[in-house]
């Protein structure tokens, strides 16, 4: 991201704002940026006097300005890091009269997990018009992760095939911090200068390259019963790692899209990427699934997964197996 890169240059060139407000959906960043600060505004002798620790459940605002208008000790600068502030958001606005006169010795970091602040109150405007930093940190969506994947690798000396970033997409969702993980641990183990492949993913992070939810769904798409069957029976005998919940939704989330795709005057490939926020490399798949299984099938279909998903809760229903679950589901879907 652009505006993460324009921060780190600016705390690398010692450009500081008296306050950073961190927030939004995707933590990866507001933790990176947060660690950025920790560890780069202050030396290791100065940080022992002049960086400070607080976590929102266990402090106040008034605790919060107290320190913040202390001067530092032996230093030019003192670090101030609120972890987990969105615990204070019912008094978070009470921090604007900080903000309007900050101490200019402060760097005071306010990480605001999961949600943001309302851009029409005195807080928001009060960052914007002070010289303070507002970040938000937006969740990205699934068919922008395997490409953030690809350059992150990149930017540590590593490369990854389509099919093992989608595989880790598939398995992992989009939260960052978990696939970054991953990804060390994948950087820990393999040499540099090498592409990942889905080899790697199934040795060393446990996704099967051929058995998973990815395969599952483009093997309905295309109507193979036989590739769909083993899929199926590998999920049965592993439950743990491939439940029910999971793969119900991914193919309520396909077949919703599939019927999006029929509705479409312009089957361009850009434009259905586009339109359906899928990464490009799948719209053949849709392409494919749209030959198969026409609109008024599609409905059905997903009025079928609705069923299923109260089966699969047990309501209205005598309690089926994980295996009984999965075979009905095929069936009724080919």
């Amino acid at each position: 991201m652009d505006e993460v890169k324009q921060i780190v240059s600016d705390i690398r060139n010692k450009i500081f704002r008296p306050v950073y407000f961190l927030m939004g959906e995707e933590t990866y960043y507001i933790d990176k940026i947060s660690e950025y600060i920790a560890t780069n505004v202050l030396s290791e002798e100065e940080k022992a006097f002049n960086q400070m620790l607080l976590y929102g459940k266990e402090t106040s605002i008034e605790q919060i300005v107290s320190n913040a208008k202390r001067y530092p000790m032996m230093s030019e600068k003192q670090v101030l890091i609120i972890k987990e502030a969105q615990h204070l958001s019912r008094t978070i606005e009470q921090l604007s009269d900080y903000v309007e006169n900050p101490q200019e010795s402060t760097v005071l970091v306010i990480c605001f997990k999961y949600k943001t602040i309302d851009r029409r109150k005195k807080l928001y405007k009060t960052l914007s018009k002070h010289n303070g930093l507002i970040f938000n940190s937006k969740k990205l969506y699934e068919n922008q992760v395997s490409e953030w994947i690809r350059l992150t690798l990149k930017g540590r000396g590593y490369a990854i095939s389509h099919k093992a970033a989608i595989l880790l997409v598939e398995y992992l969702g989009t939260d960052l911090s978990k696939i970054n993980k991953e990804l060390e641990k994948l950087e820990f183990i393999l040499p540099k200068n090498i592409q990942i492949n889905p080899d790697h993913i199934e040795q060393h992070i446990g996704i099967s390259k051929d058995y998973n939810n990815f395969e599952l769904k483009k093997a309905i798409g295309e109507k193979d019963v036989l590739k769909a069957t083993k899929i199926i029976k590998y999920f049965s005998e592993n439950p743990k790692d491939n439940p029910f919940v999971i793969t119900l939704a991914l193919l309520q989330n396909f077949f919703s899209q599939l019927l999006q795709y029929h509705g479409l005057t312009d089957h361009s490939p850009k434009n259905v990427a586009s339109t359906l926020r899928i990464n490009p490399y799948f719209v053949s798949e849709f392409q494919v699934a749209a030959r198969n299984y026409p609109m008024k099938s599609v409905s059905s279909i997903i009025g079928t997964l609705r069923e299923m998903d109260l089966k699969g809760k047990g309501v209205g229903t005598t309690a089926m197996s994980h295996a009984d679950l999965l075979k009905e589901l095929l069936v009724r879907i080919i």
